[in-house]
């Protein structure tokens, strides 16, 4: 199903207990902001993320992110790369271990999501289109898309992406209007379906929040460029993250959250384990219960202030029903 490109756009509710902005620190504005805030992207992404595939009685993700290198060719000032200890790697996943990913999850049939995004630019890695290739040969029932900035975007590069299967292209427009004419123009000289571009506005001021959903990432934003700190006590709150997304690094490392930027939370590595013996492994287990019962304690996730209940929810049902359902 292709999705509509949506438009972004923020909604300030009245709350009189609210503190005057003036008196706020970033991070706890950022946490204001992003607990009030209307983004209708959430819609497409409760449609990927809600429904829940099971294998032998357990639910697979649903989200199966890749970081497929450690390289971006911008640095936001709402990124950790904006920090000046944030080390750029020019080093790019090994196509063994995309296709060791890819034959795991064909083992169980998968049918959700592969998202190539993480914490770099995917158009950066010569070899994309070969990634996205084996996904789709391998698994046919799922989805495979890309999360973009749209600075390395060509027609070469749209011609080989949609013979190999992209599905979807979600392009980050930080710069303005303009970027979405001049991609649309490339891409009407293309094979790449214009049905497949699902243009995302970023270019909003400081005051709009970018024009995203922000967070600490982890708490890692407290030196980059638009800082925000990190929380003094954590949050009480469920974050189910990890009862639906699978987040593989470019170095084979999985992580608990996509939000795990330091990569303080590993739970395992693709070149040493498979799928399946990580995601129902007793590390990512433990750390996925606390999360859903609202335990953040440990870090990083004692210093994140994502709300992580706006996705995810019916995975969330279907791990917390397991979980009772082994204490009778």
């Amino acid at each position: 199903m292709n999705m509509p490109a949506i438009n972004f756009r923020l909604i300030f509710r009245s709350d009189d207990n609210m503190k005057n902005k003036n008196q706020m620190t970033k991070g706890e504005l950022a946490v204001e902001l992003n607990l009030k805030v209307d983004d209708p992207a959430l819609v497409r992404k409760r449609q990927i993320s809600d429904p829940v595939q099971w294998h032998n009685s357990r639910p697979l993700p649903s989200i199966v992110e890749i970081s497929e290198s450690g390289t971006c060719n911008r640095a936001c000032s709402f990124c950790p790369r904006s920090a000046p200890e944030f080390l750029d790697k020019k080093e790019f996943i090994d196509i063994n271990l995309i296709n060791k990913l890819a034959l795991n999850l064909a083992e169980v049939s998968y049918q959700g999501l592969i998202l190539f995004s993480g914490f770099v630019e995917p158009l950066l890695d010569k070899n994309i289109a070969l990634h996205v290739k084996n996904f789709k040969e391998l698994l046919p029932d799922c989805r495979v898309e890309m999360v973009t900035n749209g600075d390395p975007i060509t027609i070469k590069n749209l011609n080989k992406l949609d013979e190999a299967g992209l599905d979807a292209l979600l392009i980050s427009c930080y710069d303005g209007e303009h970027q979405i004419n001049e991609i649309s123009a490339l891409a009407r000289n293309s094979n790449m379906d214009l049905s497949k571009l699902v243009f995302r506005k970023r270019w909003f001021s400081e005051e709009e929040n970018f024009g995203i959903s922000l967070s600490n990432r982890g708490g890692l934003m407290e030196t980059a460029e638009f800082s925000i700190s990190n929380l003094n006590e954590a949050l009480e709150k469920p974050c189910n993250y990890p009862a639906h997304t699978f987040f593989m690094d470019y170095t084979g490392e999985v992580l608990m959250c996509a939000h795990d930027w330091g990569k303080k939370a590993i739970v395992g590595n693709m070149k040493e384990n498979n799928f399946l013996d990580i995601w129902n492994g007793r590390r990512f287990s433990a750390l996925r219960k606390n999360l859903l019962k609202g335990n953040r304690r440990f870090s990083p996730c004692d210093v994140c202030n994502v709300d992580g209940t706006r996705m995810g929810n019916e995975h969330a049902k279907a791990w917390n029903s397991l979980n009772a359902d082994r204490l009778r």
